[in-house]
């Protein structure tokens, strides 16, 4: 029987959950910020089966021999397959953007998808959506209009991608969510490593380019950077409430700013400050309500 934390070791607990959401989201916008120069350079999916084969060989040597093929196993095969296909799109369509826009915006498309997952919970896992979290919803698709400005002669197509990496990922929650309380999280990371090197290989032989001497570490260190920011958000998750640590995923905005300037002198401009924030706002919004209605004992919520 697992005793009840103290007050003193519950709050130690969630300032350690805080602090390593903050590492998980600075290791995955650095990541991000690494492979932008590689794509400049390689074709998309090069770097994109870099990422996972890089995650599959460092998931296996952690577990090592014995317990990777256990960690393997799943009663739900197919549900993994659908959830590591919506992680791969995710990470295909966001790695295929940085070649057209700036870090800043892809990270603000992106981040609407804390509300289309409140929104895809109660079109698929039957959660209540009431007009409040429809208003969450629609502002967080007012923002992403300010930031790609259709019609205003600064959109272009690409401005499209992050939206789908938005949707791939709510889709991949939804299905972790579904099925993360009946296995571990160790399966959901090999399964995902291992369909999204499979899947990418497929077209290594058609667009692969030698790797430079001096770019080998780089496409090694994606794929560890990527495997480590999981595993911290993983663990931020564990160890803290989910309504506690969520929000400082927004962060990523910041540090993705920080990267977009320091390295490619990419600064965002006016409208896609303002489209962020009214993001961000309606993604800390819907958390709000989420929060009131988990500890609210009334059926009622939104």
């Amino acid at each position: 029987m697992t005793l009840p934390l103290t007050a003193d070791a519950a709050q130690a607990a969630t300032r350690k959950g805080i602090l390593l959401m903050l590492l998980g989201v600075l290791l995955f916008t650095g990541m991000d910020a690494l492979a932008k120069g590689l794509i400049q350079r390689y074709p998309a999916p090069q770097v994109v089966w870099a990422r996972f084969a890089g995650q599959a060989v460092l998931v296996i040597l952690l577990l090592g021999p014995a317990r990777a093929p256990a960690a393997l196993r799943s009663a739900h095969p197919w549900l993994h397959v659908v959830r590591s296909a919506c992680q791969l799109g995710a990470t295909s369509f966001f790695f295929l953007s940085l070649a057209h826009i700036g870090l800043a915006e892809a990270t603000a498309l992106t981040d609407i998808n804390p509300v289309l997952i409140t929104l895809g919970a109660a079109v698929f896992l039957g959660e209540r959506l009431g007009p409040r979290r429809i208003f969450g919803v629609l502002a967080a698709m007012a923002g992403a209009m300010i930031v790609i400005r259709p019609g205003a002669g600064v959109f272009t197509p690409a401005a499209l991608l992050p939206l789908a990496c938005a949707v791939c990922y709510t889709g991949n929650a939804l299905l972790t969510r579904h099925i993360g309380t009946r296995e571990g999280p160790w399966t959901s990371l090999l399964h995902a490593a291992l369909f999204g090197t499979l899947a990418t290989g497929l077209f290594l032989p058609f667009v692969w380019q030698p790797i430079a001497t001096a770019d080998i570490a780089l496409f090694c260190i994606i794929g560890c950077i990527g495997t480590a920011a999981q595993l911290c958000v993983i663990r931020s998750f564990s160890m803290a409430e989910a309504s506690v640590v969520a929000p400082f995923g927004y962060v990523g905005l910041i540090f993705a700013t920080f990267w977009g300037v320091t390295i490619y002198d990419e600064w965002p401009d006016f409208w896609t400050v303002i489209g962020a924030l009214v993001i961000v706002a309606a993604g800390l919004y819907v958390w709000h309500r989420e929060t009131i209605a988990a500890r609210n004992t009334s059926p009622k919520a939104g």
